[in-house]
């Protein structure tokens, strides 16, 4: 016989010696094997082939690592149940039965080095999928994409968002081990929810277990540097058969740079704290304001007629107060609509099309997507049918264009599965959507000492130009 047969002869047979004294260790080796294999296999696909894959990550990182160590758990398990089947025979028919460590035997050490390889690679391979698997949860394809019917809406906005290159964990999570825990704790719970379909729709925006912005936000954005004056420049169409192009002009004092004088002056000074208690639990409505200054003094604003609640918690102003969406954002219809004509992508010289699009996106009912986007698609044509038939006949590939781009805006804004429909979250940036600024700033807020919060529109913004055509100031801006 040939070294190399005897050889492996001798290895299988140290093998034998490890798991095939009884059924019990046998398939759980026959387990691990089986674990460790196709767990190698889809980390290597997935490392090639498809690193984006939500359920390639699922089957390598939360479904086979316990089948593999449960194989690894049954090995030993199996030993030590033969060991006790045998203790119960008769002492003599258990004479030779039971190995005995004579490193001077060669089959007893191949067995002990067979043990120390395959620890070393089970070690080996437990390390790379327990890091594997801490990154693939963090990811934005796990977050968003592993629960697909939950946090769909939520991922769909997230892509369109101005953070859609930041990590999901970056901003509900951010740096350190306690809120890491927290989080999987958060998760484990959220993944109970999933499996017994207990969850809410729409999924409610977090409020009370946020982390302070200071510790997520404050990690890429510093408040006191965004200082001075913004220009922004808002454009809107009418409902009118030209679609008539109107912008808004504004000057946004942000403030900040220790100045005292603009939006972050005085939400986010670093010589003042602003507090407040709300008496809802979305914050959305305001019971007292107090501004804490450096030296001691503290002015509180009540709204009168407005108890504060019982064990109500004061919490200090920070970004996610005003700009409690930044990166989940749903947008109504028209400034969909303003954005698609501005850019384009629908054809604004088709008449009345703002119109149009107004009522078809406004008509939908939110129970059925397939069924509202047939609507919109209905709408539009029965709207040029009954008033424009000629533009349908010689412009049919811009309306059927617009009806395209309009069924898009409807599929990255209305969720029917999640109850999520036009308006279902509210955003506190502005004023326009949302009391927002106006849960403070509406001179309801006083002191004792006569003071109000003001509702001073000229504190925030100045108005360079107001739903105007061809706005002045943008001439002077562009040299014209």
């Amino acid at each position: 016989m040939p070294n190399e047969q005897r050889g492996i002869k001798a290895w299988m047979a140290a093998a034998l010696l490890l798991f095939g004294r009884n059924w019990i260790t046998m398939f759980g080796a026959a387990l691990a094997t089986a674990g460790a294999v196709l767990t190698i296999g889809i980390m290597g696909f997935m490392l090639l082939m498809a690193p984006e894959s939500p359920y390639a990550g699922v089957m390598a990182f939360m479904v086979l690592p316990p089948v593999f160590i449960g194989g690894l758990v049954l090995i030993p398990l199996g030993a030590l149940w033969e060991r006790w089947r045998i203790s119960k025979r008769p002492a003599e028919t258990n004479e030779g039965f039971l190995p005995v460590l004579d490193f001077t035997n060669r089959r007893v050490l191949r067995a002990v080095i067979l043990v120390g390889i395959l620890t070393f690679f089970n070690i080996l391979i437990l390390s790379s999928v327990s890091y594997g698997g801490l990154l693939f949860m963090d990811s934005v394809t796990f977050c968003g994409r592993v629960c697909h019917s939950v946090m769909n809406p939520e991922y769909t906005v997230y892509m369109r968002s101005p953070h859609s290159r930041v990590a999901c964990v970056q901003c509900h999570i951010g740096p350190g081990a306690s809120w890491f825990v927290k989080s999987k704790l958060s998760g484990a719970r959220q993944v109970i929810a999933t499996m017994l379909n207990s969850y809410e729709r729409p999924i409610p925006t977090p409020v009370a277990n946020l982390r302070p912005s200071q510790d997520t936000c404050e990690q890429c954005h510093w408040p006191e540097r965004f200082s001075g004056d913004r220009m922004k420049v808002i454009t809107k169409f009418d409902e009118d058969e030209t679609n008539t192009s109107k912008k808004t002009v504004l000057l946004m004092h942000i403030g900040g740079g220790g100045t005292n004088n603009g939006i972050h002056s005085w939400h986010v000074a670093p010589d003042k704290k602003t507090t407040y208690i709300a008496s809802d639990d979305k914050r959305q409505k305001m019971a007292a304001v107090r501004v804490h200054r450096a030296d001691g003094t503290v002015t509180e604003f009540r709204r009168e007629g407005v108890e504060i609640p019982a064990g109500a918690e004061e919490r200090r102003m920070d970004c996610v107060d005003c700009h409690n969406r930044p990166t989940h954002i749903y947008r109504h219809p028209d400034e969909e609509l303003d954005a698609s004509l501005e850019a384009k992508r629908i054809d604004p010289a088709l008449p009345f099309i703002k119109k149009a699009g107004m009522a078809a996106l406004n008509s939908v009912e939110a129970k059925d997507a397939a069924a509202d986007k047939e609507k919109i698609a209905s709408s539009i044509r029965a709207f040029y049918e009954k008033e424009k038939p000629e533009v349908l006949k010689s412009q049919g590939d811009a309306i059927n264009a617009a009806i395209a781009e309009m069924q898009t805006i409807y599929s990255n804004n209305v969720f029917p599965e999640m109850d999520v429909k036009w308006g279902s979250y509210i955003n506190n940036l502005g004023h326009v959507r949302s009391d927002g600024c106006f849960r403070c700033h509406d001179d309801s807020m006083k002191s004792a000492d006569g003071k109000v919060i003001p509702q001073d529109c000229n504190a925030c913004h100045a108005v360079l130009a107001m739903d105007e055509n061809d706005p002045e100031i943008l001439k002077q801006l562009q040299g014209g």
